[in-house]
């Protein structure tokens, strides 16, 4: 298609997602989002490993009704089902975590301390009982189950396919989605490897709408991960401490930043 009319064919349908888009074409969006999602999907659940980079921004919203964002970068290696290794390295803290399938390691290192805890199972097994035990999360924990889909749609009421977008200079698929809580984006790959370029995450019942936003890039589906990944050495010097005293150590906020009531 000539460049000219493919921006006048962009710029239309913006236009008419301003206004509304008649049921018929919603629809035909909707059904078109969903699967691209479930490509994604499918693509992810097949890879039976997969490393990665990652930028990450976590933002607040201080009780002068200012926006912060708390940036962060790190990897991750993953080896289905059963293992994993993840860093995130920010202002505040540097953060390393293990997943044998057998034992769950979490090192602060800026700290010098690290937990384990017994975890056995899946990945999927390992992410739910951090988030619902320990309230705990590994970076873009969502992506890395074993049916991303069906977790990422759960809760969803409204879909949108916004058409294309370019992350890192890779076109991608930008979808939009909403459920009571927060709204979501997604940008995917086109071409034989749709994988997660940009994940962003908006709160909207919280004021100004924070956001958390993951942008991937180094993608290596199937990738050679050599088994010694997985293992867990503490570095000289760092102490053994129980898991439930960690948290602070490994926060993303750093302690003199107080968390108040959303408003």
């Amino acid at each position: 298609m000539p460049k000219h009319l493919s921006t006048l064919r962009t710029g239309a349908a913006l236009f008419a997602l301003i206004l509304g888009l008649p049921a018929s074409i919603a629809s035909a969006d909707e059904n078109d989002a969903r699967n691209i999602l479930k490509a994604m999907s499918d693509y992810l659940s097949a890879e039976q490993t997969l490393s990665f980079d990652y930028d990450a921004t976590l933002e607040i919203v201080t009780t002068e009704d200012q926006k912060l964002g708390i940036a962060s970068s790190g990897s991750v290696d993953l080896a289905r089902p059963d293992k994993i290794r993840a860093t995130r390295v920010g202002g505040f803290s540097e953060v390393e975590m293990v997943f044998d399938g057998a034992t769950f390691s979490l090192l602060g290192k800026h700290a010098g301390v690290y937990a384990q805890m017994p975890a056995s199972g899946s990945i999927d097994n390992l992410v739910d009982s951090l988030r619902n035990e320990h309230g705990f999360a590994l970076p873009a924990a969502d992506l890395l189950a074993a049916n991303p889909y069906d977790i990422l749609m759960s809760e969803v009421t409204d879909v949108k396919d916004l058409g294309a977008g370019v992350i890192g200079g890779q076109v991608c698929d930008h979808l939009a989605f909403r459920t009571q809580e927060v709204d979501w984006q997604i940008w995917i790959a086109t071409g034989e490897k749709p994988y997660p370029c940009r994940y962003v995450i908006t709160t909207h019942t919280l004021a100004q709408g924070p956001q958390y936003r993951v942008d991937i890039r180094d993608w290596r589906g199937g990738a050679d991960i050599a088994s010694t990944t997985f293992e867990f050495t503490p570095p000289d010097g760092a102490s053994a401490i129980k898991f439930g005293d960690i948290q602070s150590s490994v926060a993303e906020l750093p302690d003199h930043y107080d968390t108040g009531e959303s408003k």
